[in-house]
């Protein structure tokens, strides 16, 4: 489709918000997904092989131009695009895991029709591991950043008490949905949205935190607002258990790289390389970083050489 994708505006008087390394996307376009547009961007030559490469919840694809790049100038075609609801893809009037990976196969199918290597950084790599394993022959390799499943304990429930559960979150939520409806974000200056973003990103520099708001936020009359929809929230809805999680990881269909920080933060999954390690299927491999959970902008030039060697 189209590149129709609404641009960021430049920042108030003339200021023009930089960061060391980051490179915009070298091409965007949009794909249809039921009838939704979503936003997708790519780093790299077109000629080059792809690399699928996903964000994480509550935050959009040029949250990777550090990153990206690096993977482009090594010689890949990297592909990455706002979830619904994030960034400059559309709204929906409703949110769920499983149109999320629809999402990511509509993308998928937009790149190409040969198998090929893929990223993710925690919720993105929960949406590439269910796609992985319902289209293993897609893929040759799996970098799982920060998105592998921990093992913290948690009451547990009853098949019965989990249904009981279920009706009654399906109904909370929807109430909640109706009553954000046409809600839109509180305003703010530049650096206030940047320091309110500090607190999710709390080891990440002012300047980087600045330049987020640049190429993620819109500059209304009334201040700032991030383009985030207001009314997703994280999660889904119904108890979850990461040990449910961790049942599909022995029997993961590809290659996999898992790379883990050791510094906990808000974001944090809690996998550490102890719970997983009797979890890990036959070849794959674990690295851990003294990072917090947003190790490829914490630490680009690491990550980028470890995800490079693992899908060489």
């Amino acid at each position: 489709m189209p590149d129709s994708a609404p641009r960021s505006p430049s920042p108030p008087d003339g200021e023009a918000v930089t960061y060391s390394g980051a490179r915009a996307p070298d091409r965007t376009r949009r794909v249809a997904c039921a009838g939704l547009s979503i936003a997708v961007y790519e780093w790299g030559e077109a000629s080059a092989p792809p690399l699928l490469l996903a964000h994480g919840g509550l935050d959009f694809a040029r949250t990777f131009d550090v990153f990206a790049p690096k993977l482009a100038d090594a010689g890949w075609r990297v592909v990455s695009w706002d979830h619904r609801g994030h960034g400059d893809s559309a709204h929906s009037p409703l949110y769920s895991w499983e149109a999320d990976v629809r999402d990511t196969l509509a993308v998928l199918e937009s790149t190409s029709q040969e198998p090929l290597v893929a990223v993710g950084h925690s919720k993105g790599s929960g949406l590439l591991v269910n796609l992985i394993q319902a289209l293993p022959e897609r893929f040759l390799r799996f970098v799982s950043i920060e998105g592998l499943p921990g093992n913290r304990p948690r009451p547990d429930v009853t098949e019965h008490e989990w249904v009981e559960a279920l009706g009654e979150m399906s109904s909370a939520w929807l109430d909640e949905r109706r009553q954000m409806a046409g809600r839109v974000r509180r305003p703010d200056t530049l650096d206030g949205l940047a320091r309110r973003r500090g607190r999710m990103n709390p080891r990440m520099d002012h300047q980087w935190l600045r330049y987020l708001v640049s190429v993620g936020a819109r500059h209304d009359p009334d201040g700032w607002r991030w383009k985030i929809d207001p009314t997703l929230r994280m999660g889904g809805v119904g108890p979850w258990r990461p040990s449910w999680s961790l049942r599909w990881l022995p029997q993961f269909p590809v290659p996999l790289l898992g790379i883990l920080g050791r510094v906990e933060e808000p974001m944090s999954m809690g996998a550490t390389a102890e719970n997983l390690a009797s979890h890990l299927p036959p070849g794959a491999h674990l690295e851990t970083l003294d990072v917090g959970h947003f190790a490829h902008i914490e630490q680009p030039d690491k990550v980028a050489e470890l995800t490079l060697e693992w899908l060489a």
